[in-house]
Parts: structure tokens; C-alpha cells; sequence
């Protein structure tokens, strides 16, 4: 049977000295006038706010009696006291947020299917990651993570990527963007001034760089990737599987000038994996990490392969490295969320998470195909790069780029133009679109091409 004194919310009320009935009921007037009481929340019973703030039972009780009679409060048999839904209550002011983008159809870049999440494995990992989970776990740890989880990443990462990969060297992340954030706080620590990115490449990981102290400049990018030549900097921020967003692999050779140039200038080079698991018509590019653990930091994270939401990423680091990056996170969040760390862990140990990436690669196929047959047929003048690997593709398109973006947002689509990504566009920009064929569910995937057709003008 459910104790009475256990029911209801907590409630913070502002008394006066007298703490009277008048007090009482004008401070819970006040309370549910701010909407700090909203309709709908359940009182304590009179017993327990009495013994809560330390007055007479009685007293509790008139105050509930008169503002139920007022019709600020609803009192029934074995519901208990409810605030009322009185139509003219304000709400509560909330400070106003950027708009979001609504589009009918969704082609933006940067996100997986997430209607596609295997939700009924990771609950069965949750349950056998939450009744395994030491009594330790539940409380403040080690800031890189927990070891069962950098342990088995250790071994998927070597396995599935080709990384060198030890538990101790591994960090996990609230996200990647906080991965960029500590190494960023980390190179400036140790007497950084400058991060060099690739060109092209996503405006908030330079705005992360900057809010870190650390000066962000641009590195050429074209059909081999980034121009090596050109790097700068006592950090280098590189996309090397799958450039992003124009889609080139960095080419061989200048893989190799990056950690030579790494290890004769002594800066440190940041290989972000963001869709590795994602390769379609040709073997898939290996970690950059392996050419040289101590020069090149490697990141990874669950936004593309499972779901942006969760908010999971790992660094493996350089020795030289996790001292400062260490005590980065410390003062960041101390630990990432223990138990998702542990179902992650569970996850991956299991097969389930192999199991996930394999259906989601034939699953992105098929859209890639689906998409690249179509404009074959339908728009025949527009050229598709960047199709071997990832979720979006990119399409050179006759015509303004910003205009075609613009045109199809006021038809309800979402697309992004390639200069949105450059660090400095300028009208020379190549005129290119970005279409994400990873974002929308099955059942709008055919919509959104049709209008992604309509859009380029055929």
C-alpha cells in the first residue's frame, strides 16, 4: 500500500515569519500564478507539507479548503489535491530559442536514419548492462570512461578500423563536439595558438576551436583530399576516410606528408572518423591513427553509426596527450553518463552492434543507389561526387547553389549548399548542393527525391 507521506511534490514555499494560514495560501497562490505549480501536479497531503515546513496540520488543511473553494485546487476522494487547469493561468515566461527548421522533406546532411535506431537490442543490452553493473559504477569514476567499455572499443576499433588501440589511451565523450573542445583546451594548454581545418568542413567544430582560445585557419582541400603541403598549426583537425562534406578520401601520399610533417613539427594531427563504418564500392580507408598512435589523436562517435541522441564519442590519444585531455574533461563534466556507457559496452560485446552497422550499410546503399539511379534518369546534367562512402552525396549543379537551397526550402525540403561548409565562401565557391540520403525514414524517402528532382529543375 502506497504511504500517504510519500505522495505528491516536493514543494519549495516562501513563509512569512507568522507561517499562518494567510501566508500559506498566498504563497501557493503565488506558486501556481508563476507556474511554478503548473495544473496537474499533485500536493503533498496535509500531513506531510506540515511536517515539511513545520506548522500545524490544521493550518495545512484550511489553506488547501480555501483555495480549493477559490478553484485554484481540485480535492478528490483518493486522488489527493490537484492544482487546477484554470484557463487563465500565465505560463510560465520561457526565454525564446532559435527556430527551428521544419521541412516536410529532410535531405540535410549529418544525420543517420534514426527511425531505423535498434531499439528492442539496446533495451535488452540496458537490462543485462544494469543487473551486471557493479554497485561502483554508479558513482564518480575515472574521467575517460569506463573500462569495460574503452576495452571492448579497443578491440572493435583495431578490428573494424585498423586503430592501435589501448583501454588506457581511450577517452570516452559526451559527443564529438566535446571531444574537439577538450583537445582543443588540451593543444592550448600546452602552449597552442593555432588549429588548422580543412576548408570545407562544419562552422561549429571552428566555432569550438575559437571559444577554446585557439586561432582556426583553413587548409586547401581539393580532389585528393587536404593539401598537406599547406598545414599549419600546432593542431590539425583532418577528415581523412571521407572528407566532409565534398567526399574525398585524403590520398595516400598525403597521408604519410601529414604524419611526416606531424612528427618534424611537433604538432598533433586530429583524424575524425565520423562515419567510418559507412563504405560502399571500395574497401574501406584504415584509420590514419595507425601510421603513427603518438601523432595523430583518432576520434570516433555513435552519432552517425547509431543515433545522434545519445551523445557518445571516443579519442584514443597520444601518451603525450592524456594528462592534458584528462584534466579537460574533469572540469568539463568529470565523467561521461556511466550507465550508456555501459550499455554501449554491452552493446558492442554483444555482436548486437556489428549486427546494427552491417543492415545500416545495406540499408544506406540502396538509398545511395536509389538516389544516384534516379538523377541518372531525371536530372542528367547534374554531377554526382562523393557517392563511395558516408550519407550524403554531393551535386555540382548548374546555377546559383544558395538559390537552388533557398528555393527548396520554401517547398518544404532541406538541403545545404557546399559554400555553407567553406570557412571563407566566396562567389568563386563551387557551386554544389549537398543531399543527405541517410536522414529521412522509408516511408518519406520517395517524396523527398521526387522534390529533390522538381527542385534541380527537371
Amino acid at each position: 500500500m502506497e504511504d500517504s507521506d510519500a505522495v505528491g511534490a516536493d514543494l519549495h514555499l516562501d513563509l512569512a515569519a507568522a507561517r499562518g494560514r494567510n501566508e500559506l495560501v498566498e504563497a501557493l497562490h503565488d506558486s501556481i500564478r508563476t507556474g511554478r505549480l503548473p495544473a496537474g501536479t499533485r500536493l503533498p497531503s496535509s500531513r506531510s507539507l506540515a511536517k515539511d515546513l513545520g506548522i500545524a496540520r490544521n493550518t495545512v488543511a484550511d489553506a488547501y479548503g480555501q483555495l480549493v473553494a477559490e478553484g485554484w485546487l481540485t480535492a478528490r476522494q483518493g486522488s489527493g489535491t490537484v492544482v487546477a487547469n484554470r484557463v487563465n493561468t500565465p505560463a510560465t515566461a520561457v526565454p525564446a530559442l532559435p527556430e527551428a527548421r521544419n521541412f516536410r522533406y529532410d535531405l540535410m546532411p549529418g544525420s543517420p536514419d534514426v527511425s531505423t535506431f535498434p531499439r528492442g537490442e539496446w533495451l535488452a543490452a540496458a537490462r543485462k548492462a544494469l543487473l551486471a553493473a557493479p554497485n561502483e559504477a554508479f558513482g564518480l569514476g575515472d574521467p575517460r570512461g569506463r573500462i569495460e567499455l574503452r576495452r571492448v572499443l579497443a578491440d572493435y576499433l583495431a578490428r573494424a578500423r585498423g586503430v592501435r588501440a589501448d583501454p588506457e589511451r581511450i577517452l570516452i565523450c559526451s559527443g564529438y563536439v566535446q571531444a574537439l573542445s577538450l583537445l582543443s583546451e588540451a593543444i592550448k594548454s600546452l602552449g597552442g595558438t593555432t588549429m588548422a581545418v580543412e576548408e570545407f568542413g562544419y562552422d561549429l567544430h571552428r566555432d569550438v576551436i575559437r571559444a577554446r582560445g585557439l586561432e582556426a585557419v583553413a587548409v586547401p582541400v581539393d580532389e585528393l583530399g587536404a593539401e598537406t603541403s599547406k598545414l599549419t598549426g600546432q593542431g590539425v583537425l583532418l577528415t581523412p576516410a571521407h572528407q566532409m562534406p565534398t567526399g574525398v578520401p585524403l590520398a595516400p601520399e598525403r597521408r604519410t606528408a601529414a604524419v611526416e610533417w606531424a612528427r618534424e613539427s611537433g604538432a598533433v594531427l586530429i583524424e575524425d572518423d565520423y562515419d567510418g563504418e559507412f563504405r560502399y564500392d571500395r574497401q574501406a580507408v584504415g584509420a590514419l591513427q595507425a601510421l603513427d598512435p603518438e601523432r595523430v589523436v583518432y576520434t570516433g562517435t555513435a552519432s552517425k553509426s547509431l543515433a545522434p541522441g545519445l551523445r557518445l564519442a571516443w579519442m584514443v590519444l597520444p601518451q603525450r596527450l592524456i594528462e592534458a585531455v584528462v584534466a579537460a574533461k574533469r572540469t568539463a563534466d568529470f565523467q561521461t553518463a556511466t550507465l550508456d556507457q555501459l550499455v554501449l559496452a554491452e552493446f558492442i560485446a554483444s555482436g548486437h552492434y556489428d549486427r546494427h552497422v552491417r543492415r545500416s550499410r545495406l540499408h544506406y546503399r540502396r538509398r545511395r543507389d536509389r538516389l544516384v539511379e534516379l538523377l541518372a534518369v531525371r536530372a542528367p546534367n547534374v554531377e554526382v561526387a562523393g557517392i563511395s562512402a558516408g550519407l550524403h552525396v554531393l551535386l555540382d549543379v548548374p546555377g546559383d547553389a544558395e538559390d537552388m537551397v533557398a528555393r527548396a526550402a520554401r517547398q518544404g525540403l532541406g538541403l545545404a549548399s557546399l559554400s555553407t561548409y567553406h570557412f571563407n565562401p566566396t562567389p568563386a565557391t563551387r557551386q554544389a548542393v549537398i543531399v543527405g540520403y541517410g536522414t529521412p525514414p522509408d516511408h518519406a524517402y520517395p517524396g523527398a527525391l521526387d522534390l529533390l528532382c522538381q527542385v534541380l529543375g527537371v
